[in-house]
């Protein structure tokens, strides 16, 4: 069958209705993780639960995470996921139902200061936006393939740089401990 439609259409044309197939659908998966994204900062910033919102924050990531691994930047998308979605989120989640519990909202599910929020949002979208504008003309149009893969980093992580990483991961794991530590005396003084 597609030999049949190579020989039909030229190998040029099919060659191009593949392409523009692929370039639809790639498209079509940029804007819908791209939307994701939008609708998790959108709900990050205007939920009145901070658990909510430390949630919405986490698919926020989780749709940048995707974004970049669409767009082969494999490293900053595995980053993304391990740092922002595994630590730093479920940190917040844990940080927040320890110290503050996890107490539904009186009056409403949204804050009173959305509008405030997305103000502020759509302002810093704005110059965000012009700044790109400005700078796609001064900025080079190829882009250099780059030199280092994620397997070399890995390999030089868990070589070259594996005292400063566990270092971190002893830091962080204190730190941790520390602030439910604090949070278990704070709960225990006010009983």
């Amino acid at each position: 069958m597609r030999q049949k439609e190579v020989a039909r259409m030229g190998h040029g044309a099919f060659v191009r209705n593949e392409v523009w197939n692929c370039g639809a659908l790639m498209s079509a998966v940029f804007w819908i993780l791209s939307a994701l994204t939008v609708l998790g900062g959108l709900a990050a910033v205007t939920l009145k639960n901070t658990v909510h919102c430390a949630l919405a924050l986490t698919v926020a990531f989780a749709g940048l995470a995707l974004l970049f691994l669409q767009l082969d930047a494999q490293f900053a998308g595995f980053a993304q996921i391990l740092v922002y979605i595994g630590a730093v989120a479920i940190l917040v989640v844990f940080a927040i139902l320890v110290t503050r519990g996890s107490e539904t909202p009186k009056e409403g599910v949204f804050s009173r200061t959305w509008l405030a929020g997305l103000a502020v949002a759509a302002a810093v979208f704005a110059v965000l936006g012009w700044a790109v504008i400005r700078s796609a003309h001064v900025l080079p149009h190829a882009t250099a393939v780059p030199s280092v893969t994620v397997n070399q980093i890995g390999i030089a992580l868990m070589g070259r740089y594996v005292l400063p990483l566990e270092i971190v991961a002893l830091l962080l794991t204190a730190a941790l401990v520390g602030a439910v530590i604090v949070a278990m005396h704070d709960k225990g003084e006010t009983k």
